[in-house]
């Protein structure tokens, strides 16, 4: 029975990129809908290494950019044009698992961007394994 949604994470990176492209596939095997997710979140740092953020810098539009981007890198113009877009202020995990409440599967990548990338790579991928509400893929790396 086909009207099922699949949630993939997108941050523009290359494992999310190839995350984006599965999912694809496998949205036009299932029948299933499309839905593709960035967060965006100040970094706890930035309240003391940036007091003076400039006021037109505006992390939600640049999520959308880069969300807009990876559809267009990754998937054709009619792949791409039927993808249902969300973007969510807070932390990545948090918003995929949120997302995918009542989804038929959860796709990520392997690694993506992080503000602390030595230290937490591929931390997203492991917490919505643990507690994804629904079915996750993580899309390997070569």
């Amino acid at each position: 029975m086909a009207g099922g949604r699949i949630v993939v994470g997108v941050d523009g990176s290359e494992p999310s990129l190839k995350a984006l492209k599965w999912a694809a596939a496998q949205a036009a095997l299932t029948g299933d809908t499309l839905h593709a997710v960035i967060s965006w979140e100040y970094p706890a740092s930035w309240a003391t290494l940036m007091p003076g953020v400039p006021p037109e810098f505006d992390p939600e539009r640049l999520a959308k950019q880069i969300l807009d981007q990876s559809l267009d890198e990754a998937l054709t113009p009619a792949e791409a044009g039927a993808v249902t877009r969300t973007v969510v202020g807070g932390n990545a995990a948090q918003a995929l698992i949120d997302q995918a409440e009542g989804a038929e599967l959860l796709v990520v990548g392997d690694r993506g961007y992080s503000g602390f990338k030595a230290a937490v790579l591929g931390s997203v991928s492991s917490n919505v394994t643990q507690h994804a509400p629904c079915p996750v893929v993580v899309v390997r790396g070569a």
